[in-house]
């Protein structure tokens, strides 16, 4: 059984997990209660998008043992996904009276990120004091007093209390991601370059700064680096449909130059509209990215003529999409053209293509500078801070949402940060 348990280990970090997960059964049917395994496969369904496979593995372990705190940390986790923060609570609250474990910072730290995800700002702040009130170094504290800054728009303070977790935790890729958000809203960019790509080079899977690297490269109209940033991420998270539709914007892009990305972008949004079928920014997308090449004209009629009749479009792209839509059918009754033409006549091309994607890799990666921070530089306990809602960004990735039309081509909406929808990243499978 343990060298079952080894090698189950062994796939899953490797990124099998689908030879993982029958690792973990294969020990499960040896030993039902071995809750380590049970919990494994709770991971591994999250990670693959199966969030109802997810909630009964971590539920059957806290039926074995109810002060399991990683499975009470993660099926909280789940709760929040599913819009049930307060189950979420209910779950928190009953683990921290089991005897001995009232100031468990695991417990105590996620429902913290559960208050502020509920827009609870003042006890999201008070639940993380009280991890400090016994650990006055914790990083996670620290990190969720940062988030309530942020969502608060007190971006300095939570510049300085990411600062002093950082002391604290040096390696953490959330921490830098965090900093880079705190940037973006403070207008420097090139230091929350820096910070997304300090991110990914401590961990090279965390897709929240992949889609942070996209969504400036969008910003700078880098659509090859966006694409290769949100290629990644959908590569770590296949089933976000925000980072797909961001991928979709950056092939969209680069259509002007090569027609064939305007084939890949429609793809792309059409991968979006199969979990999210009447979304109008990809049926708008999908129909204005297939008209880039005679080869899309057929699918960009019909999703031209699905965009027309959404609400969502105004009378004006109504009656470009009439134009559009004309010109293509009566172009398709023409025979092709000798030599391969760049997209349908009158198509307007965007200049701004992206190039190499360079972009990414040109601006200093000052990931450690935080400029006139002094040394220790947390607010005392007990310091007060203005109320607000929680941080779009957490809903919002970028990209995700108010697509326009200007001409004949789609935009790309303004790229928003995106922060991890946990405060702290799920245990690894438990040895």
């Amino acid at each position: 059984m343990a060298e079952q348990f080894a090698a189950a280990i062994q796939s899953y970090e490797a990124g099998d997990l689908d030879a993982a997960r029958q690792g973990f059964e294969k020990v499960l049917v040896m030993s039902p209660q071995t809750l380590n395994a049970q919990f494994n496969l709770g991971v591994i369904a999250e990670r693959q998008g199966r969030v109802d496979d997810a909630r009964t593995a971590y539920e059957k372990v806290l039926l074995l043992d109810p002060a399991h705190t990683p499975s009470v940390v993660n099926l909280a986790g789940v709760y929040r996904a599913q819009e049930r923060g307060d189950d979420a609570i209910a779950l928190f609250e009953k683990a921290l009276k089991t005897p001995g474990r009232a100031y468990d910072a695991s417990l105590l730290n996620g429902l913290s990120a559960t208050y502020r995800h509920l827009g609870k700002l003042d006890e999201s702040e008070a639940t993380a004091r009280r991890v400090l009130e016994r650990n006055k170094d914790h990083p996670g504290a620290y990190k969720n007093l940062a988030y309530v800054a942020y969502a608060r728009e007190k971006y300095r303070q939570a510049e300085l209390l990411v600062g002093t977790a950082r002391k604290h935790a040096e390696k953490d890729p959330s921490l830098y991601n965090l900093l880079g958000m705190v940037y973006l809203k403070l207008d420097e960019r090139s230091r929350a370059l820096a910070q997304f790509q300090k991110a990914v080079s401590l961990d090279d899977r965390y897709a929240p700064a992949y889609v942070n690297l996209g969504a400036l490269a969008l910003s700078y109209r880098d659509y090859a680096g966006a694409e290769k940033a949100f290629t990644r991420a959908t590569e770590l998270e296949p089933d976000s449909a925000e980072a797909r539709l961001s991928l979709a914007w950056a092939l969209d892009g680069q259509k002007g130059k090569d027609p064939k990305k305007g084939i890949a972008a429609g793809e792309t949004f059409e991968k979006v509209l199969a979990n999210r079928a009447d979304l109008p920014e990809a049926v708008c997308g999908a129909g204005w990215a297939y008209a880039s090449d005679r080869s899309g004209w057929e699918r960009a009629i019909g999703f031209l003529d699905r965009c027309k009749t959404l609400e969502s479009t105004s009378e004006q792209d109504r009656q470009m999409i009439t134009a559009k839509v004309t010109g293509l059918t009566n172009m398709l009754k023409a025979p092709p053209p000798e030599a391969a033409t760049a997209g349908a006549e009158g198509d307007k091309k965007d200049e701004a293509t992206g190039g190499g994607g360079n972009m990414l890799d040109s601006l200093p990666q000052d990931a450690n500078a935080l400029e006139g921070a002094p040394a220790d530089g947390a607010p005392a306990e007990g310091t007060d801070a203005a109320e607000a809602t929680p941080p779009a960004d957490e809903q919002a990735p970028a990209g995700a949402s108010n697509a326009v039309q200007q001409g004949t081509d789609a935009q790309a909406p303004a790229p928003v940060p995106t922060a991890p929808t946990q405060q702290d990243a799920k245990p690894a499978p438990a040895p």
